[in-house]
């Protein structure tokens, strides 16, 4: 096969493209220019994209003997991620932009640019597995290492993008790979990981939608409407967060305080104890299936971020499309935006967007 390896600069893609050149197959390195001003250097282990990074990447490339290139994808990325994130934000809600990086760039902007240029599929460097179901159909599946595993971001990709998406790494645990790169010469070998969200890189995620929508101040209430505080925007709290709520502690009974609701249209943020946090039922929007729609109630395993715990659960499609989840315990910070991906042991069944709970 004819395969573009999305290549980071960073040791997981390294490796994964490595690996598709040792399974035979025509491998060509791409690196995505995400950003439309790209810094120099890395700030910090949590950005990416940078002038570096591409370096990072074309020394790989150059080692593996393969054709190297940068695809500017950054308008793209800024319209299908950065603005949906702060719009997202901007509405009292909390979205994963990984998630919609995969769907939208990765998996779509990407591979169709790919798909049109005559390859056969993409290969990146994320910790899932794609498995070969009974039918012959390709399934997604967790990757081996627990603590890397990356199934719940992909969640997204329906039937068509797995039948062009190859995961190198989902055997393997993150020691194996910084082993392997390491074997291999690669000078990323030791690179530290990037973390949190890409276009944030100071990791300061409050005072880029500040930056990004300007102040709204508005009240923090009691679920009983009584005022505790002010705040400069709703954008900076989210469902189950303790801290950075500006309140005066000494007028409280002594028991910790959580964001229970957020209301973005009145500005008010809605706090209180933590039995108020625990949810069981989800309903999901923009459901998203790795495979054929689910028909009737499935017994399966949900998850709601991306390193939380999976919990026992029932799923049922609605007629109108959503997607009733009922969990078998009650979970904490449950926030609408964020993901629900769906198991079947360890396959990604699809995911769906939380839009409410009750």
């Amino acid at each position: 096969m004819r395969v573009v390896a999305a290549m980071s600069g960073g040791v997981d893609s390294a490796v994964a493209a490595a690996r598709m050149l040792d399974a035979g197959h025509e491998v060509v390195g791409v690196h995505l220019a995400l950003s439309r001003s790209a810094a120099t250097l890395r700030e910090s282990a949590r950005g990416c994209c940078t002038l570096e990074d591409a370096g990072d990447a074309r020394r790989v490339a150059d080692r593996l003997g393969v054709p190297f290139y940068v695809w500017d994808l950054a308008d793209r990325f800024a319209t299908d991620v950065v603005e949906d994130f702060v719009a997202e934000y901007a509405a009292g809600r909390t979205p994963n932009p990984c998630l919609r990086c995969n769907e939208k760039i990765k998996f779509a902007a990407l591979l169709d640019k790919a798909l049109a240029l005559g390859f056969d599929a993409v290969a990146t460097g994320h910790y899932a597995r794609i498995v070969e179901g009974p039918g012959g159909e390709r399934e997604l599946h967790r990757g081996v290492d627990p603590a890397k595993d990356q199934s719940y971001v992909l969640g997204v990709l329906d039937a068509d993008q797995l039948a062009h998406a190859f995961f190198p790494l989902g055997d393997l645990t993150k020691d194996e790979v910084r082993a392997e790169a390491a074997a291999r010469g690669f000078a990323v070998a030791k690179k530290p990981d990037s973390h949190d969200i890409c276009f944030i890189p100071d990791g300061d995620t409050r005072g880029f939608l500040t930056r990004a929508l300007g102040e709204r101040p508005g009240e923090v209430v009691s679920t009983d409407g009584e005022v505790l505080g002010r705040h400069t925007g709703t954008y900076g709290f989210t469902i189950g967060q303790r801290r950075g709520l500006g309140l005066d502690r000494g007028s409280l009974d002594g028991r910790p305080r959580y964001v229970v609701g957020i209301d973005a249209r009145a500005h008010r943020v809605v706090i209180g104890t933590a039995d108020l946090l625990g949810i069981e039922d989800i309903v999901g929007v923009d459901a998203r299936w790795c495979g054929a729609v689910p028909a009737g109630e499935l017994e399966v395993g949900a998850q709601v971020r991306a390193h939380g715990e999976e919990v026992p659960a029932t799923a049922l499609v609605l007629a109108d499309g959503r997607v009733r989840v009922r969990l078998a315990q009650r979970v904490r910070g449950v926030a609408p935006g964020q993901a629900v991906v769906l198991y079947d042991g360890t396959r990604v069944v699809g995911s769906a967007t939380i839009t409410q709970e009750y």
